[in-house]
C-alpha cells in the first residue's frame, strides 16, 4: 500500500524507518521529511497543516494510509477532515479525532478527563487574567518549587518549574497579561509539584483494545544533571530499569485502562498513539501529561525496539482488531543521544554543514533537523541528529552512541554526556 507520513523530525525518520520495513509497505512519501529520510522514501514538499494540500496529494497518489506524526496536524483536526469528507472516507488517519487530541491541545481538558477517571495526578487549578488575583493566592496555597503550565500547545517549552513564591507570581503575570508563550497562555494550569523520577508509557490503541509499547525516560533540560533550560528532549533510554513488574502493573492498572475506558465512556473517536508522562512519587505512578502521538526522541529508542511489523498494528486499529496481534519487542536496551546546534533552544545557526556521517558504525543516526543544500547535509533546526544504539544495558547502549558520535562534526555542537545518569 502507499504511506503517507507527515512531519519533518526525528520521530518521524524513526517511524520512516520502521514503516519501509513493512511487507504492507509499498511505497512511502514524507512531508515534508528532510535529509534523513530521503534516503528512505520521497520527501514531498507540503506542510502538514494545510490539509487541502494533503488531500489532494493524498488522491492524486492514491495514498492508503496517512500516519501523522506531529501533533499539530491531530489538535487542528485532520483526522476528522479526512472522516467528513466523503472522498477520503476510506483513507486511513492513524491519529486521534480532534476531540481526542484536545488530550494534548488543552491541559485543562486533560486534567478534567484524569480527575473524572478517578486516574492519579496533581492538585491542580487553572485560571485566566481576569481571575489572575486568584491564581497568585492559589500559588500561596502550595508548597515549592510551583508548577506553571501554558493551557495550549507551547512545542514542548510552556512549562516552567519554579522555586521562589514571588517569582512564580511574576511569571504568572508573564504568562497571562504579556502572553509569554503566545495563545498558549491564555489559560494557565497552576498545579502542585509531586517529586519523584519521571518516565513515558506509550500505549497504542484502536479506541477498545491498547498495547503497551516498550517505556522510555527521556532527558529534557539543555544542561548536563538535567539543569537549564527545557528542551525537545536531548536524549532518551528504553526500556526504563526502574520500571519493572509492580509498577507496570499499576500503570496499566491505574492508568492505562481508565484511561481508555474514558474515551470510550465519552465516546472519542481515538485510534492512534497516546504518550502517558508519567512521575513515579515513592512507589506509585501519577501522570503529568498526555501527548496525542509518540514523544521525540523517545520514538527513537521504543519504535527501533519493536519487532513487530509497525503497519500491520495501524492496519488493526482501523478494523478495532489490536488485540488479535502479538506485541514482539527486542529484549535488548536502546539508547539515543540528540546532538542539537549550539545556542539551542534559544538563538541557534542554521546551515552548518554537518561531516563524517559516512564513518558511523553500529549506530542508526535519525535525523531531526537537517536538509540536503547543494548536495551537502546541513542543519536545518535545533536538534539536528539522533544517535541511537543497542546493547546489553542502557550502559553499553550508550557507550556505542557516544563513540559514533565522536566521528562527525558540526560547528557549534553540543550534547549531553550525562543520558542516564540518574538511572
Amino acid at each position: 500500500m502507499t504511506i503517507l507520513l507527515l512531519g519533518s523530525g526525528g520521530r518521524e525518520h524513526a517511524l520512516a524507518h520502521k514503516i519501509v520495513q513493512s511487507k504492507h509497505c509499498s511505497r512511502l512519501f514524507i512531508a515534508p521529511g528532510n535529509a534523513g529520510t530521503q534516503g528512505l522514501a520521497q520527501n514531498v514538499n507540503i506542510n502538514p497543516n494545510d490539509f487541502d494540500a494533503v488531500k489532494d496529494f493524498c488522491q492524486k497518489n492514491k495514498v492508503e494510509m496517512v500516519v501523522v506524526g506531529p501533533e499539530d496536524p491531530l489538535v487542528n483536526g485532520i483526522y476528522d477532515y479526512f472522516k467528513n469528507d466523503t472522498s477520503l472516507a476510506s483513507i486511513q488517519v492513524v491519529g486521534p479525532s480532534k476531540l481526542g487530541a484536545t488530550l494534548e491541545g488543552s491541559k485543562e481538558f486533560a486534567k478534567k478527563f484524569l480527575v473524572k477517571n478517578n486516574i492519579p495526578t496533581a492538585r491542580y487549578e487553572s485560571f485566566m487574567k481576569d481571575n489572575i488575583e486568584a491564581g497568585k493566592a492559589f500559588l500561596e496555597t502550595l508548597e515549592p518549587p510551583y508548577v506553571l503550565k501554558a493551557d495550549g500547545l507551547a512545542a514542548g517549552k510552556g512549562v516552567l518549574i519554579i522555586n521562589d513564591l514571588e517569582q512564580a507570581k511574576a511569571e504568572l503575570s508573564e504568562m497571562l497579561l504579556n502572553q509569554k508563550f503566545g495563545g498558549a497562555s491564555a489559560k494557565v494550569v497552576i498545579e502542585e509539584f509531586l517529586d519523584g523520577i519521571e518516565l513515558s508509557c506509550f500505549v497504542l490503541t484502536d479506541g477498545k483494545n491498547y498495547k503497551i509499547l516498550p517505556t522510555a525516560k527521556d532527558y529534557k533540560r539543555i544542561g548536563e544533571g538535567d539543569t537549564g533550560l527545557n528542551t525537545g528532549g536531548m536524549g532518551a533510554v528504553s526500556p526504563v530499569p526502574f520500571a519493572d513488574e509492580v509498577l507496570m502493573k499499576k500503570i496499566e492498572d491505574k492508568i492505562v485502562k481508565p484511561t481508555i475506558q474514558g474515551l470510550q465512556n465519552e465516546n472519542i473517536d481515538y485510534k492512534g498513539f497516546i504518550f502517558i508522562g508519567l512521575i513515579k512519587v515513592k512507589d506509585e505512578p501519577y501522570v503529568i501529561e498526555y501527548n496525542v502521538r509518540m514523544g521525540d526522541p523517545e520514538t527513537e529508542v521504543v519504535i527501533p525496539r519493536l519487532k513487530t511489523d509497525l503497519v500491520e498494528l495501524f492496519l488493526a486499529l482501523k478494523e478495532q482488531n489490536l488485540d488479535k496481534l502479538e506485541l514482539e519487542v527486542d529484549p535488548r536496551s536502546a539508547t539515543t543521544v540528540m546532538v542539537v546546534s549550539g545556542g539551542y533552544p534559544e538563538d541557534y545557526e542554521k546551515g552548518k554543514e554537518i561531516f563524517g556521517l559516512e564513518n558511523i558504525q553500529d549506530s542508526i543516526v535519525f535525523h531531526a533537523g537537517t536538509k540536503f543544500d547543494n548536495d551537502k547535509i546541513v542543519t536545518n533546526g535545533g536538534r539536528v541528529l539522533a544517535f541511537t544504539s543497542f546493547g546489553n544495558d542502557f550502559r553499553e547502549a550508550l557507550i556505542t552512541s557516544y563513540q559514533n558520535i565522536g566521528k562527525i562534526h558540526f560547528d557549534n555542537m553540543y550534547y549531553r554526556k550525562d543520558i542516564g545518569f540518574d538511572l
